[in-house]
């Protein structure tokens, strides 16, 4: 049965899809409804939701949009996600097909680089680069793609372990074609599906690491951010609860949702659940 189908069959898959685009769509539509500075003072402090009609979501600490807040630090959750995605599989897809193709000497310098990231924690991997070089978006979003490879690596050179002696590709090798194409025409498709599913877990992750750092105050002040606001509620968390419940609700659908769509993908790609 078509893959797509297969998704569409699954209700948690489109419940994931669905939270997924609803995201996505608060931060399209981010400029529209709120075109003023999401940081600038908007009103009287610690409005509670449905207080004021103007601030559906209430106010913060400060005088601000919560729901601001909340609509524009979704471009800035699910951009970080992405692009330390991408950065992360490339990274990984890179080091892993080098190591599962050619083994031997270039795999085991490859996986010894591959553990040395992995002995520390993501985490405080994290919070080193972020301190030698900054705290802006983009130092951000490549430090948490670059402590994000390592179980990218792993699982393309297991792909590529299982892969590269099957008939297909010592057809292709008889052929006379090179190791570039054996890697990027002939393995590299049929591994791929693996390293997409998982590539849900890393984007999931690369949003709870933004918003740890912004939660720390480590990331960029002058961009909102979903840590930031729950980090602006801690010191009214017994009176106005809501500061940081709202932006910790949004953070847990967000996560539900890509996790449900990465869960849909591997039930639509896994050949082993093709039969369900």
């Amino acid at each position: 049965m078509n893959p797509w189908r297969l998704y569409l069959r699954s209700p948690t898959a489109v419940l994931g899809a669905l939270l997924v685009l609803a995201v996505a769509a608060m931060g399209l539509l981010a400029p529209l409804l709120y075109p003023d500075d999401p940081l600038g003072l908007a009103g009287r402090p610690l409005q509670w939701p449905g207080d004021n009609p103007r601030f559906p979501l209430g106010t913060d600490p400060s005088g601000r949009d919560i729901a601001a807040q909340i609509f524009h630090g979704a471009r800035v959750s699910l951009l970080i996600g992405f692009a330390a995605t991408l950065i992360a599989v490339a990274i990984g897809i890179a080091v892993g097909a080098l190591a599962g193709f050619y083994g031997g000497a270039a795999d085991t310098a490859l996986m010894r680089v591959t553990e040395a990231f992995q002995t520390l924690p993501n985490f405080l991997l994290l919070l080193l680069l972020v301190a030698v070089f900054g705290s802006d978006l983009r130092t951000i979003t490549v430090g948490i793609g670059l402590v994000s490879w390592p179980p990218v690596a792993r699982l393309t050179r297991a792909e590529f372990l299982t892969l590269r002696t099957r008939e297909f590709v010592q057809a292709a090798r008889l052929q006379g074609l090179g190791d570039a194409h054996l890697i990027l025409r002939e393995v590299l498709p049929n591994a791929l599906p693996p390293v997409l599913v998982y590539a849900s877990v890393v984007m999931a992750v690369s949003i709870l690491l933004e918003s740890a750092l912004s939660f720390l105050q480590l990331s960029d002040p002058n961009v909102p951010s979903w840590g930031n606001l729950i980090g602006l509620g801690r010191n009214v968390l017994r009176t106005e609860w809501y500061v940081s419940a709202i932006p910790g609700v949004a953070i847990l659908l967000t996560i539900l949702g890509v996790s449900l769509v990465g869960q849909g993908l591997n039930d639509a790609l896994n050949p082993r659940l093709a039969g369900r």
